[in-house]
Parts: C-alpha cells; sequence; structure tokens
C-alpha cells in the first residue's frame, strides 16, 4: 500500500469515525435546596419524641382527648409516610412542618390538665404524665 492509499484511508476513516460519534449532551442537574430548619425549643423536641413513640407504640388513645381541629390525622400522616427516618430526624422533620400542631396539642394539654408543657423536660416526664392519665380511667369490672 502506498503512502498516498494509507493516507486516504486514515482520512476517510476519520471521516466515518466523525460521522458515526456519539455526542451525550450535558445534563441539566437540578438539586433540591437544602431543607432549612428553624430551631425549635427543647420541651418541644421532647413532646415530639415522646409522641412518635406513643405512635409506634400504637397508644395514642389519650392523646385523642387532646387532639383538636384533627391535628393528630396530618401528624400521623407524616409520620407514617416518612417511617424511614431515625428518630431523632424525624423529630427534626416532623417538627419542621407541624410545630404548630404540636403546640396546638400541648396547649389543649394545658387548658385541659392545668400542667405546663414547658416544665416537663424529659421523656420520662411526659410517659409518667400519660401512665397517670391512663391510670385514672375507670377500669370496668366486667
Amino acid at each position: 500500500m502506498t503512502e498516498e492509499s494509507k493516507k486516504n484511508t486514515e482520512e476517510e476513516n476519520v471521516e466515518e469515525d466523525e460521522r458515526f460519534k456519539v455526542v451525550i449532551p450535558e445534563p441539566n442537574r437540578v438539586e433540591m435546596p437544602q431543607a432549612e430548619f428553624s430551631e425549635q425549643p427543647d420541651y418541644l423536641k421532647v413532646f415530639a419524641d415522646f409522641y412518635i413513640s406513643r405512635f409506634e407504640a400504637a397508644d395514642l388513645e389519650i392523646m385523642e382527648s387532646f387532639d383538636g381541629n384533627h391535628n393528630m390525622i396530618e401528624i400521623n400522616t407524616y409520620i407514617t409516610n416518612n417511617d424511614s427516618f431515625n428518630r431523632s430526624n424525624l423529630v427534626k422533620h416532623v417538627l419542621n412542618v407541624h410545630a404548630k400542631r404540636f403546640e396546638d396539642i400541648l396547649a389543649k394539654i394545658k387548658d385541659q390538665t392545668g400542667i405546663d408543657p414547658q416544665s416537663m423536660k424529659t421523656y420520662e416526664d411526659w410517659n409518667q404524665w400519660y401512665l397517670d392519665r391512663r391510670n385514672d380511667i375507670p377500669q370496668s369490672m366486667s
């Protein structure tokens, strides 16, 4: 093969390569902005943690008496839809969306029982309160 024919063959190959060259466009990437979490008071975080634990134990009967305006339905739906979060992340996220609903429940608790939710500093405080409320329910003898 002569040099000229080699050159022609190479040029044909280059032309053929360019004809069949695959061009992949750069993707348009859209990223969701990071969620912004407002700082919540500790008593609200503790109550949300307690509430979620009662939800997971299917034990919210007593809490229902403090629900107004279907707050629990909205909170419970959110918890169910986001059950892949670990507890601390779930508390942070549920408060980011439903802090007002938790505050409404706490306001009803304060109105009906006289306890100050801000004085309930630990999970154990809420758990003891819940057990006391449960023990106040009259038991049937049948």
